[in-house]
């Protein structure tokens, strides 16, 4: 039987070790990363059949990384493992490309049968997920009703990395830019947004996904 080849995104480190020795009787683990960039990278890289990832991760949160990995490696399937059970996060997940949804606090058994139906075709929400936040979910996706912010893909990675306390410099080592072209996005996000202090980038990273809202 052939045994499908999967990469794990978490932050968590007890949750990566956690998740790995659940899934390796029947999985092939071929890489765990902490982070959204290292992520995408990883997954270029080593072509995985299924990529288990969280929405707030550094550098390059979930629901971003999903978009980028669903126009770079459209084969692979997406899992969302999670906290966040409110609507907007399942239908940004799903729009992002998405085929399950499942909530950290599930049992375990519960994301072995989400990677199995994933990995079959089919979609999976976890059952502690509100049946109106399914519903709500299933209307968006008929509506296309449900929009992401104005901003690009650029912003948004400048803006998490400023909510989580980089300074310009370091922003621009981190995506390959130079320090006027960082000002320059930043600048226009505030306008886009009007976000005027460090707390504001904060709670808007926070109230999208971004970032969560606490570390444990």
């Amino acid at each position: 039987m052939k045994r499908f080849r999967v990469l794990l995104a978490d932050d968590h480190t007890l949750l990566l070790d956690g998740i790995r020795l659940m899934i390796e009787p029947e999985f092939e683990l071929v890489a765990s990363v902490e982070d959204g960039h290292a992520l995408v990278e990883a997954a270029k890289r080593l072509k995985p059949d299924l990529i288990l990832l969280d929405i707030a991760m550094p550098r390059l949160n979930g629901i971003d990384a999903a978009y980028e990995l669903h126009k770079s490696l459209p084969s692979a399937k997406l899992i969302m493992v999670t906290m966040h059970a409110d609507p907007e996060y399942v239908t940004e997940a799903f729009r992002a490309g998405a085929s399950g949804y499942v909530l950290k606090r599930s049992a375990g058994s519960e994301l072995l049968t989400a990677m199995r139906q994933v990995l079959d075709g089919n979609h999976y929400v976890s059952p502690l997920v509100t049946r109106n936040t399914l519903e709500l979910l299933i209307k968006a996706q008929q509506t296309g009703k449900v929009q992401r912010d104005s901003l690009t893909p650029r912003k948004r990675q400048i803006l998490q990395l400023v909510a989580e306390g980089r300074n310009r410099k370091e922003i621009a080592m981190l995506l390959n830019l130079s320090v006027k072209t960082v000002e320059f996005h930043k600048a226009a996000i505030a306008r886009e947004l009007n976000l005027r202090t460090h707390a504001d980038y904060t709670r808007y990273a926070i109230e999208h996904g971004m970032i969560a809202a606490q570390r444990t």
